[in-house]
């Protein structure tokens, strides 16, 4: 009998994250490679505004990294680049303890401890998340990205570790405190929307796991209805959360400034007082009450916002007119447009909207853009800068149908 299994596990993991480190340390981009990774170095390394919609927590930590260049401005690329380097030597390491996790779920035994563990069961457990921790390593998209500046390598590290802390909560779910973890995870989604949006593609699979632990027997109409909705918080915190507290954010603002004649910013200020003010009651009166649930809920979205901050980073640097300042998301209208990357064509529907045909179609009937806001510091208010009234167009009704990009 093996008596000391987690500590083992413990070893396997961070000898896999050795492997990997060694690996993508001895294979890292000396300086600055193809595509965004130019912008991604200068921008991480000056705490700059890069283009929409922004990494800022990638940035930060791509700083901190800079500064063991120690001044030698030919070193700093390579520092940067070493950001993913450590991101993907940590992904390996939390794929290895997910697969372990895994497979012990595949092969559990109800008179087997964790701790007393064969040795034949040890030797499988771990040699099969080696396997899969390595594999990872070794992959070629992986690789590529695990040697350069770009975001996907940590959002990779934000995908591992937020399954990770899932089987974390499902093993603990009727515990006292397992849903510490569930708060945990509704932290670092907040922090996702500080590095790149592939991370939230995690977050169906933590609802399913919590799902199996939760309900024992399963029937065909019960697994849709939970895979609709996991799908659907995907969609809400994806496209609604941030999205709509930075609209409440900019609407503030403008009332704010241009109907109650205050200063710039005064109703950003006055909404994050609002939105403290808010939570504490919804903590007191919940934690009052009784009710463990909405406790939960909000204290859930709470640590949720507090990952939102490092968008704060953006205006800051915003309005140090930074050197390389892309859109100047300088307030909070600004920095809703700056996440809604208004600056690009809009993109249609996947399920409905215009064929590719449309463009060789007659016009379709008009339509108003989006205002965009700008300060006037002469008026001491915010003005619409683009006629947006009837500025584009609608597609030719002849081309427009379901599943647009079928056909």
């Amino acid at each position: 009998m093996i008596g000391n299994f987690g500590t083992l596990e413990k070893y396997s993991a961070w000898f896999a994250f050795g492997i990997a480190l060694i690996c993508f340390s001895l294979t890292v981009e000396p300086t600055g490679s193809f595509w965004d990774a130019g912008e991604y170095i200068s921008t991480s390394a000056k705490l700059q505004v890069g283009h929409p919609p922004g990494a800022p927590l990638f940035q930060m930590i791509g700083a901190f990294f800079a500064t063991f260049a120690f001044g030698a401005s030919t070193k700093i690329a390579l520092m940067v680049n070493m950001v993913s380097v450590f991101s993907s030597a940590f992904t390996v390491f939390f794929t290895f303890l997910i697969a372990s996790n895994l497979i012990q779920k595949l092969w559990q035994e109800e008179e087997t401890s964790v701790e007393s563990y064969s040795l034949t069961k040890t030797i499988v457990v771990l040699s099969g998340a080696l396997v899969a921790a390595l594999s990872l390593c070794f992959s070629d998209s992986f690789w590529f990205n695990a040697v350069e500046t770009e975001v996907y390598a940590m959002a990779s590290l934000v995908m591992s570790l937020l399954l990770w802390l899932g089987l974390k909560w499902s093993d603990e779910l009727d515990s006292e405190r397992g849903h510490k973890w569930l708060m945990l995870i509704a932290f670092v989604v907040g922090l996702v929307f500080g590095i790149q949006f592939m991370g939230f593609l995690a977050i169906p699979s933590i609802g399913l796991l919590f799902a199996f632990r939760r309900y024992k027997n399963l029937d065909w109409k019960k697994f849709v209805l939970i895979n609709i909705a996991v799908i659907a918080l995907l969609f809400l915190v994806f496209k609604y959360s941030l999205t709509y507290v930075l609209s409440l954010f900019g609407v503030t603002e403008v009332f704010f400034v241009n109907q109650l004649g205050m200063p710039f910013n005064s109703g950003t200020i006055f909404m994050l007082l609002l939105l403290g003010a808010l939570f504490f009651y919804a903590i007191k009166e919940t934690k009052k009450r009784d009710w463990p649930t909405a406790y939960l809920i909000v204290h859930c979205t709470l640590f949720m916002f507090i990952g939102f901050s490092t968008w704060f980073m953006l205006p800051i640097r915003a309005n140090a007119q930074t050197v390389v300042n892309e859109n100047n998301p300088e307030d909070a209208r600004s920095l809703l447009a700056y996440y809604n990357r208004e600056q690009y064509p809009s993109v249609e529907s996947p399920f409905y909207g215009a064929y590719y045909s449309d463009q060789f179609g007659p016009a379709g009937p008009p339509k108003d853009d989006k205002p965009k806001y700008e300060k006037d510091l002469k008026l001491r208010k915010y003005v619409i800068v683009n006629n947006y009234k009837n500025a584009l167009q609608h597609p030719d009704p002849g081309h427009v149908g379901l599943l647009p990009r079928m056909w």
